[in-house]
């Protein structure tokens, strides 16, 4: 869909160069609709060996059992977005311990999905009856048969076989920044 009001002031767009790359921008003000975006994150929580998984019960992947995520609130921290998402979808209380993917995938709407490790701390795994119909821990080989989405075997693969820490929230940053969400390489211990 292509903006033909300035979100700013409401006046008519135009197409134009702006930095190399036509753009949408406003007749009047300095406006320039910058594209499309989109930001998902997805949990991964494991519990006694076993990955909470969702099945889907809209689209896109109507019947299909994917980890639990959502797309993240206009001020919301992404770790307080997944941890919100998880207990909406199946009533499953999890605290973030790492950021261990990112996908990008650029189209109409150019989405990108961060995708957290999460431990369980409490719930048994009720399905909302709006985004999901079923949901439950399941091990990998339970999951031979189910019909998992690719995306989510991935990402499964990922968390179970990274060799590396993952990225971790900075909980004390060398300058504070209030409202940002930071993470980083773990810091080297010194020995």
């Amino acid at each position: 869909m292509e903006a033909k009001f300035c979100m700013t002031c409401g006046a008519a767009m135009e197409t134009r160069d702006v930095d190399g790359t036509v753009r949408r921008a406003c007749t009047v003000c300095s406006f320039v609709h910058w594209g499309n975006y989109s930001i998902g994150v997805g949990a991964l929580v494991t519990k006694d060996e076993k990955i909470l998984l969702v099945r889907r019960a809209q689209e896109p992947g109507k019947g299909r059992w994917t980890n639990p995520g959502g797309y993240i609130e206009q001020h919301e921290l992404i770790q307080e977005t997944i941890v919100r998402e998880v207990m909406e979808e199946c009533g499953v209380k999890a605290e973030v311990t790492r950021l261990v993917a990112v996908r990008d995938l650029p189209r109409s709407i150019h989405n990108v999905y961060i995708a957290f490790e999460l431990d369980y701390i409490c719930g048994e795994p009720t399905p909302d009856g709006v985004e999901v119909d079923a949901a439950g821990f399941f091990s990998l080989q339970e999951m031979e048969t189910m019909p998992v989405a690719d995306f989510t075997r991935w990402l499964i693969d990922v968390a179970l076989h990274s060799t590396q820490a993952g990225l971790v929230e900075d909980e004390d940053p060398i300058i504070q920044m209030d409202g940002y969400g930071l993470y980083r390489v773990p810091k080297v211990s010194a020995q």
